[in-house]
C-alpha cells in the first residue's frame, strides 16, 4: 500500500478525495441514518471529524457521483436526484454580541442564496431562512437538506459571561426554530456541535429530532477504529508501537465501537512524536476554573457514575461537572448498566493523553502556580527513579510548603480535604504514570496504586489534625491490600500519607516495603 497525504485539519471531502489524501469511508454509515430517519443531532468533542462528515453528506445530497467512486455509497445511491443543500456554521470567528450574532446569520444566508442562485426579500434573519428553505424546494424540484455545524460555538465561546450567552442561546433558538416550521419542505436535517444544550432551552420546537450521540450504532460515526488503522494507515504504522498508539490515543467511547481521535494521529504519523496534540489545541481556561471552584475531587475523575439525565443536563445555568467534562471530551463512557428505570453510565479518562494532560492542567489549578508546577513534576520522575524514599517525603512536604499563603487564604478548594489527595494523585498522573485508583481487592478499596520502574507502590491517605496516627499504613497492612500484586513478582512498598490541614502539608509519610519474591515481610 503507497502513503498518501495526511488529511491534517482537512474537513472539505472533494479536496481529501481529489488530491490523494487517506480518508476513512464512512459513507455506509452516511446512508444508514438517511434510510432510518430524517432529523438527526450529534455532539462529538473538538476535531473528531464532525465538518467533514457534514461535508461527505453534503456532496453525497448533492450526487457527485466521482467523489464517491470506490467507496460504499457509490453503489448504493440514487446519483440521479440532485438535493439543495443549505450549510450553516458557525465554527469562524467569536461572536461577542446578539448583534454579532446576526450577522453572522446574515452573511451565512448570503452565502447560501448565492450558491443555490435565490435571492431572499424577506428583512429580518429567521423570515429569508424560511424564505430560501421554500424557494430552494420549488426551484429544485426536491425538498431541502439542511447541516448545520457546530450549533453551539456562539454560547460555548461565551460561557463565562451566562448573560451573554443567554442572549447567544436566545438568538440561535430564534433561527433553529424555522426549521421545524418548514418540516414539509425538509428531506433531512444534520445538527452537530460540542455540547448537547437541553431540547427545552434551545431546541424547543424541535421536537422531532433524533440525538444519536449516544448510540451503539453510531459510536464510531466520527473518529478512527483500529480497523480502519490496519484498512488505511498500514504505511504509517511502520516504526511505531502499536499498544503505545492505542494507550494514548484511543478509547473514546459512546456505547459502541472504541475510536480515536482523528487529529492526535494524523498529527502522530506526521511528526512520529507522541504528544497531547488534542489538548493543547484548545482546553478552555473556563473548564479548569470550574473544576478548581466546585472542588472537583481529581482522582474520582477515571471512575465517576452518571445517569443519562445527569449527561444531558447541560445549558447555560445548569452545568454539572461529569455533563461539562463528558461533553468536551476529556471523560468518555467505559461501561452502562440498567437499574431499574434508568440507565447509568460508568464515565473515565479515553486514553493517557487525555488523563496525564488534564491532570497536569489541574495541578496547576490546584497548585496556584503553573511555572512551579511543572518544575516539579520533572522533579518527581526523578526522585521515583532515584528509588529514595525520604528524598519522596521531603519531594511533597516542599511542594505543599512552596504553595503561597496567600492562595490557600484565597482559595476555598483548600479547606476541602480531597484537595490535599487531589494535589497528590494530580502530580503522579500528569506524568502519564501507571496508577490504579481505588482499586479493588477482597478487602476494600486501595485509595492508590503506582505501578513504575518495576516496582509496585500502593498509598493510602489519611486527613489528620497536627500529630501522625500512622492509621494510613495500619490499614494498608491489616487489609492486606499487597496481596493483589504479589503475582507480579516485583518490590511492593506500602506508603501511608496522612495530611494535616493546619499544617497545610504532610504530617505523616511511612514506608514499609517486601522484595520482589511477593511473599516476603514487610519491613521498614
Amino acid at each position: 500500500m503507497k502513503r498518501k497525504k495526511l488529511p491534517i485539519g482537512i474537513s472539505t471531502f472533494a479536496k481529501i478525495r481529489g488530491e490523494d489524501y487517506y480518508y476513512v469511508d464512512k459513507t455506509a454509515l452516511a446512508l444508514q441514518l438517511i434510510d432510518a430517519g430524517s432529523y438527526y443531532f450529534l455532539s462529538r468533542p473538538r476535531r473528531f471529524g464532525k465538518s467533514l462528515f457534514l461535508d461527505t453528506l453534503a456532496e453525497l445530497f448533492q450526487a457527485n457521483r466521482p467523489l464517491f467512486q470506490g467507496l460504499d455509497a457509490e453503489q448504493h445511491w440514487d446519483w440521479n436526484i440532485p438535493y439543495p443543500v443549505i450549510r450553516l456554521s458557525f465554527g469562524g470567528g467569536v461572536m461577542r454580541d446578539r448583534g454579532e450574532l446576526e450577522a453572522k446569520f446574515r452573511e451565512l444566508l448570503d452565502i447560501n442564496q448565492a450558491a443555490l442562485d435565490i435571492t431572499c426579500k424577506q428583512p429580518t434573519a429567521p423570515g429569508c431562512f424560511a424564505e430560501l428553505i421554500r424557494i430552494a424546494e420549488a426551484k429544485f424540484g426536491q425538498r431541502v437538506v439542511i447541516l448545520v455545524d457546530e450549533y453551539d460555538k456562539p454560547i460555548l465561546d461565551n460561557l463565562s459571561e451566562p448573560e451573554l450567552a443567554r442572549q447567544m442561546r436566545e438568538g440561535l433558538r430564534n433561527l433553529y426554530s424555522v426549521i421545524k416550521d418548514n418540516d414539509a419542505h425538509i428531506r433531512f436535517v444534520f445538527i452537530t456541535g460540542v455540547s448537547k444544550f437541553s431540547k427545552v432551552s434551545l431546541f424547543s420546537g424541535l421536537n422531532n429530532i433524533q440525538d444519536i450521540t449516544i448510540d451503539q450504532r453510531y459510536s464510531a460515526l466520527c473518529g478512527y477504529t483500529e480497523a480502519d488503522l490496519d484498512a488505511v494507515f498500514t504505511p504509517e504504522l511502520e516504526g511505531l508501537d502499536r499498544q503505545q498508539i492505542k494507550d494514548w490515543y484511543n478509547g473514546y467511547n459512546w456505547t459502541g465501537e472504541a475510536v480515536y481521535n482523528p487529529f492526535d494521529l494524523l498529527l502522530l504519523f506526521d511528526s512520529r512524536l507522541f504528544r497531547s496534540y488534542w489538548f493543547e489545541t484548545g482546553t478552555p481556561t473556563f473548564l479548569i476554573e470550574v473544576l478548581t471552584q466546585r472542588h472537583t475531587f481529581s482522582p474520582r475523575l477515571n471512575a465517576w457514575r452518571a445517569t443519562e439525565a445527569l449527561l444531558s443536563r447541560f445549558d447555560v445555568d445548569d452545568m454539572s461537572t461529569e455533563a461539562l467534562l463528558w461533553q468536551t471530551g476529556y471523560l468518555t463512557i467505559h461501561g452502562q448498566r440498567q437499574i431499574g428505570a434508568r440507565i447509568e453510565y460508568t464515565l473515565g479518562y479515553p486514553n493517557l493523553e487525555v488523563e496525564s494532560a488534564l491532570n497536569e492542567a489541574l495541578l496547576k489549578g490546584l497548585y496556584g502556580d503553573a511555572s512551579e508546577a511543572s518544575e516539579v513534576s520533572s522533579r518527581l520522575y526523578d526522585t521515583l527513579m532515584s528509588g529514595d524514599f525520604d528524598a519522596l517525603r521531603q519531594h511533597f512536604v516542599s511542594l505543599y510548603a512552596s504553595i503561597p499563603h496567600d492562595w490557600f487564604r484565597n482559595n476555598p478548594i483548600t479547606q476541602y480535604e480531597g484537595y490535599w489527595a487531589s494535589v497528590f494523585y494530580s502530580h503522579f498522573a500528569a506524568l502519564g504514570l501507571d496508577l490504579r485508583l481505588e482499586d479493588a481487592t477482597n478487602q476494600g478499596r486501595l485509595d492508590m496504586a503506582l505501578l513504575f520502574n518495576q516496582q509496585v507502590y500502593l498509598f493510602e491517605f489519611k486527613v489528620v489534625e497536627l500529630v501522625p496516627k500512622g492509621r494510613a499504613l495500619e490499614q494498608l497492612k491489616a487489609r492486606n491490600y499487597a496481596e493483589k500484586y504479589q503475582a507480579l513478582k516485583q518490590p511492593i512498598h506500602l506508603i501511608g500519607v496522612e495530611f494535616s490541614k493546619e499544617q497545610r502539608n504532610l504530617v505523616g509519610f511511612e514506608v514499609i516495603s517486601a522484595g520482589s519474591g511477593g511473599n516476603g515481610l514487610f519491613t521498614q
